[in-house]
């Protein structure tokens, strides 16, 4: 199948300023991200929403709105549109009325939603000639970034912090990457790979640091609008740390209404972080567009544990925007809630997508939400790279056992 590109250029997300598509970029002069964008006026004369709909092949098959040009440069580990669950129990509990529905992540390659961002940055990168890329990560970025530059024949240097999950790393290893663990959190590990850039040669695919990322994030916006009717909840909770799918779900918003996709209506988006790790949220509450470093970042949410975001001010206006907010939640709150989730509703979360429920919670019982709200929480990535709690009882077979007392 022959797809049209509408990929005209990149533009600063803070000045504006024009920037080139021929070759590969990192921030702006002005230091902030760049943003892709695209010939939508073209565009809605000559693609149909439900003829793309239609196919197969994840999110790929938004190859008008995303980036990549050539089939020979598309990165394929077997993307599956992921499915949207309600929880109705849990819902319930947390005092909804309304339809509290999950957009599970975890079904995507690497089981975690950074295959969206990755796919697209790393087949970029392949569309560039580029050869050997480097990232930090919290875990799972590391391990898509790994496995698409390795399907592209790139080689893929990982940083991670030494306490990162041991399952991503051991993934991240055993799927072609370098992994290097660092004495720190993830932004120093950003700082090695900056660091390193010269002697290395390699090409920077940290969060929001390239254009990219933000266009495969995007596609969850798309994908939910189309699995909803092309009609959006009221609320989206999103567990952030860098905040690329937050920002990039907001662009797939006003690109799908630019389109004549959808209307102008928008969910309150709500940015769900840990209270061992709260800029977002410490700026959301101070009024202030960019966030302060936040000092000795703790959760067990490590998805979460991004003591400095670069995209601040975007991940920032988005929430303002929208009329959403940003929350912190307790690590102790988000195990009950992971815990609560799985056992009455049959679905195991991440604890960053437990995190989401939990600031819902909190939603709900503040009034930032109406009861009878639908909402979308996004859970980023497979609850079996974490711990879990053991409550499995011995049996032995060649004594009397009564029934009665399991």
């Amino acid at each position: 199948m022959s797809y049209k590109n509408h990929f005209t250029h990149l533009e600063c997300s803070a000045t504006g300023e024009r920037y080139e598509k021929d070759r590969p970029h990192n921030l702006s002069a002005a230091g902030k991200p760049l943003l892709a964008r695209y010939d939508l006026a073209k565009a809605k004369t000559g693609i149909d929403r439900d003829e793309i709909w239609s196919r197969t092949g994840g999110f790929w098959k938004w190859r008008e709105l995303l980036p990549v040009v050539n089939d020979s440069d598309v990165l394929r580990l077997g993307e599956v549109d992921t499915p949207l669950i309600e929880i109705p129990v849990s819902a319930r509990a947390a005092g909804a009325t309304g339809r509290v529905i999950v957009k599970d992540e975890s079904r995507l390659p690497t089981a975690s939603f950074k295959a969206r961002g990755l796919a697209l940055g790393v087949s970029m990168a392949k569309s560039f000639g580029l050869k050997r890329l480097a990232m930090p990560t919290a875990g799972n970025a590391g391990a898509a970034m790994s496995a698409y530059a390795r399907r592209g024949g790139m080689e893929a240097f990982v940083f991670c912090p030494e306490d990162a999950p041991e399952v991503n790393i051991q993934e991240t290893c055993l799927q072609g990457g370098k992994v290097f663990r660092v004495n720190g959190l993830i932004h120093h590990c950003g700082a090695l790979v900056g660091a390193g850039k010269e002697a290395m040669g390699w090409f920077d695919l940290s969060t929001l640091k390239e254009p990219y990322r933000a266009e495969g994030k995007k596609t969850m916006g798309l994908e939910l609008a189309a699995q909803m009717g092309w009609r959006l909840p009221e609320a989206i909770f999103y567990p952030t740390g860098g905040g690329t799918g937050l920002i990039g779900m907001w662009k797939a918003f006003e690109e799908m209404e630019q389109l004549g996709w959808i209307g102008p209506e928008r969910p309150k988006m709500f940015a769900v972080q840990s209270t061992g790790c709260a800029p977002i949220v410490k700026a959301f509450n101070d009024g202030k567009d960019h966030a302060e470093e936040w000092l000795d970042a703790d959760t067990m949410a490590a998805g979460m544990r991004v003591p400095k975001a670069v995209a601040d001010f975007l991940i920032l206006r988005a929430v303002r925007e929208s009329g959403g907010a940003a929350l912190a939640v307790t690590d102790e709150h988000i195990q009950k809630c992971w815990y609560r989730i799985g056992a009455d509703d049959g679905l195991l979360m991440g604890p960053e997508g437990s995190a989401t429920y939990a600031a819902m919670e909190i939603a709900i019982a503040d009034g930032l939400i109406e009861r009878d709200a639908d909402v979308v929480l996004y859970n980023c990535g497979s609850g079996l790279k974490f711990p879990m709690p053991d409550t499995s009882r011995r049996l032995d077979r060649h004594s009397e056992i009564d029934w009665t007392s399991l």
